[in-house]
């Protein structure tokens, strides 16, 4: 099994000199040497390969590894293949009671997202709003991700041009904003907030990125998931008037996964709705070229 990410559109539209795919979940079929993981055991890949003897290794920080090996899928082979070979380290058995292609949801849905709301706790323990700006398959779980983490009752504003997305948003409990209709502060305050103590911004845009910091109250966060553009800031009064913070998070550590499991256990049916397509092995064209038309939640692809 291995989910869709707009991550590898570039592969899709320009090829890759490797098998795609880093969110894969499998079965091992076959072990090496002096290894742990019996044959048979089901379980997701982790997408860097490190090397767990570097200073951020040994503290846990595994998505900073200092000498790493590999970044599954984009430098070596990934979980679009029959096969993928991975080290040891980085696979995360999964009891076989959860399915394959729900576990793939352990990977960027649940990992990458609990991740940037823990880098937001560092500053900002003390959330009690949130805005999401992109409601694509990442967004989507990063506002399923702060319903489970900061409360049901947490207010989550989410952004988007595309109304299937924003409609599968509003059905997962987020506060839909069309920025067709309103910008994101519009939208803001036409749901009855003047100001969001966290902002997180997985579209990468920008403007995405500007207006999440224009809707930061007093010790407001932003926090930026996805790659791409820049931000400006003046910094007296966006930063230090304010003592509002600006943060990177880059996918999650290794060991966050034991918590997301646990998560995925007891809200596995609220998180499946991310889901919204499934195609066999075969079926990738199509299933890349629905996903990048941007009326669907997480693609999975099943073998």
């Amino acid at each position: 099994m291995n989910a869709l990410c707009g991550s590898e559109r570039g592969q899709f539209y320009q090829g890759s000199g490797v098998t795609p795919g880093h969110e894969a979940a499998g079965i091992v079929v076959a072990a090496g040497a002096n290894t742990q993981t019996p044959v048979g055991t089901h379980g997701v890949v982790f997408l860097m390969d490190f090397c767990g003897d570097c200073r951020n290794c040994r503290r846990g920080y595994t998505d900073q590894c200092l000498d790493k090996r590999a970044d599954m899928g984009f430098s070596h082979d990934g979980g679009y293949g029959k096969y993928e070979l991975v080290h040891e380290n980085i696979f995360f058995p999964v009891d076989k009671d959860i399915s394959l292609t729900d576990a793939t949801l352990l990977l960027d849905v649940m990992g990458t997202n609990a991740h940037g709301i823990a880098r937001a706790h560092l500053v900002r323990p003390d959330i009690e709003s949130a805005a999401v700006a992109g409601a694509g398959p990442i967004g989507l779980g990063m506002l399923a991700m702060a319903k489970i983490i900061l409360g049901q009752d947490v207010p989550v504003l989410i952004s988007d041009v595309v109304p299937w997305r924003l409609k599968l948003a509003e059905q997962q409990g987020g506060l839909p904003v069309n920025l067709k209709e309103r910008s994101f502060e519009e939208g803001m305050r036409f749901h009855g907030l003047t100001e969001v103590d966290a902002a997180f911004d997985t579209s990468g845009k920008g403007a995405a990125r500007q207006a999440c910091l224009q809707l930061l109250g007093k010790r407001g966060v932003l926090v930026c998931i996805g790659h791409g553009e820049g931000l400006t800031l003046d910094v007296s009064p966006d930063l230090i008037a304010n003592e509002r913070a600006v943060l990177g998070s880059e996918y999650f550590c290794y060991n966050e996964f034991p918590a997301n499991l646990e998560r995925l256990r007891v809200h596995g049916d609220y998180l499946r709705q991310i889901i919204t397509h499934r195609y066999p092995v075969g079926d990738i064209q199509a299933a890349f070229e629905l996903f990048f038309r941007g009326e669907t939640g997480k693609v999975v692809i099943e073998q």
